[in-house]
């Protein structure tokens, strides 16, 4: 009983810790006109080896222990989990449906050179870096990283700026919805071909049952989606806790499903928040009941268990010039990916620049991607803290860039105002 209760005692004082360092960290960056994330993602990382442990590593194995981050690791999970259904909730089809070949451009054009170049260094990286992890998953990983647009952030910066309703943003949102369904469907492509262990057979069986899986969903959960939402009264708080029940049992189902086919888990509750996605009542009452939670609580564990991961004091020279490496060759593949396509469909440079920095962050869903890839095994240690400071820079710049070149709030909906550089 002692030990149940000193392992009680030991999470309680770290949720603690988590939540309140979370808290001061979102709002010491909201205050600074970054997202709330950002500083939330930073708080994380002081926790962690990086700070923490450089300067108070006895305190840091008291408070953290590294034999007791496995609690730490579930709920960080289970947060992701919950995460991905309201990302998937989220998801505006029409942006699918009735978007412009600019935004297919766009987001095809940030997939496909960052994902090349991310390929090419991890390459040309992996002998110094990675030699002990197969090249292959590992460079697929890197790449995926490096590819993937972070919309949760993004939405949240362009309603800061006010900029959701105008023509640039409109047109970069959609493009990043596209992209960002792309890097979750290569993520989890990437991560079943890691788990069957690069066999043919294996590899396919996997691919089939994943399509067989989505196809199921959008034609047969879908609609049925649609009974059950019609039927359900959404407003009616004594009928919450178990509405809320099923809700939690359909995303926990369709998590243990991808698990069982040998894709991550969080791309199931994805792939069901999709499916409801057209059910702005069922979104409302999920963000109202659950988002508040898992915002406060289980995704601040998520990122700190990524700080308690991340020793950015244990590289060396070289490892920073990678680390600088991985942040330029990211940098460079959606700003030039982005910018150019954007460009050529007949916008100005400013504009360009606009929807290439806002394409370019990272963030939570970066984190998410190097998460995965640690997981497997695909991504080593050292190469894993480089990338968290990839993901976490090409956030941190979005914002000052944007108003560098220009972008100030809208004071009209229809228009982005830029001022000439």
């Amino acid at each position: 009983m002692e030990s149940l209760e000193g392992f009680v005692l030991t999470l309680l004082t770290q949720l603690v810790i988590i939540i309140v360092a979370a808290q001061v960290g979102g709002w010491l960056f909201r205050f600074w006109g970054q997202p709330k994330v950002v500083g939330e993602i930073l708080a994380g990382l002081i926790l962690g080896p990086s700070c923490l442990g450089m300067f108070f590593p006895d305190l840091l194995d008291n408070i953290f222990p590294a034999s007791g981050d496995l609690q730490l690791r579930v709920l960080g999970q289970i947060g992701l989990v919950l995460l991905m259904f309201e990302v998937g909730l989220a998801f505006d089809f029409s942006h699918l449906t009735s978007v412009r070949g600019t935004s297919i451009a766009v987001a095809s054009a940030g997939i496909l050179l960052p994902f090349s170049l991310g390929m090419l260094l991890a390459y040309l990286m992996a002998p110094a870096v990675a030699s002990d992890v197969d090249t292959l998953p590992f460079a697929l990983f890197v790449a995926t990283a490096m590819s993937i647009t972070a919309i949760p952030i993004l939405g949240r910066i362009m309603i800061d700026l006010q900029m959701e309703t105008t023509p640039i943003g409109v047109l970069t949102i959609s493009a990043a919805a596209i992209d960002d369904a792309i890097g979750w469907i290569v993520l989890a492509v990437i991560s079943g071909i890691v788990t069957g262990g690069f066999v043919v057979s294996s590899t396919l069986w996997q691919l089939g049952y994943l399509t067989i899986f989505i196809t199921a969903s959008f034609l047969i959960i879908r609609p049925l989606a649609d009974r059950f939402a019609s039927r359900m009264p959404w407003s009616d708080p004594d009928r919450a806790p178990t509405m809320m029940a099923v809700l939690i049992t359909g995303v926990f189902g369709f998590a243990i499903i991808t698990n069982m086919i040998g894709v991550f888990s969080v791309f199931g509750p994805f792939v069901l928040g999709a499916c409801l996605s057209h059910r702005t009542e069922i979104a409302s009452f999920y963000r109202r009941a659950a988002s508040p939670l898992v915002t406060a609580f289980l995704l601040p564990v998520f990122f700190t268990f990524t700080g308690l991961r991340t020793d950015i004091g244990s590289l060396d020279l070289s490892g920073w010039l990678w680390c600088l490496a991985i942040f330029l060759v990211a940098c460079a593949g959606k700003l030039v990916g982005c910018g150019l396509a954007t460009k050529l469909a007949g916008y100005s440079w400013q504009d360009s620049t606009v929807v290439a920095l806002m394409m370019n962050t990272r963030a939570l869903m970066g984190l998410v991607a190097i998460n995965v890839g640690r997981d497997l095994g695909a991504i080593p240690d050292s190469v894993f803290s480089m990338l968290v400071v990839m993901a976490i820079g090409t956030t941190i710049m979005t914002v000052p860039l944007l108003k560098l070149v220009g972008v100030k709030r809208s004071t009209n909906e229809t228009e982005l105002q830029c001022e000439s550089l």
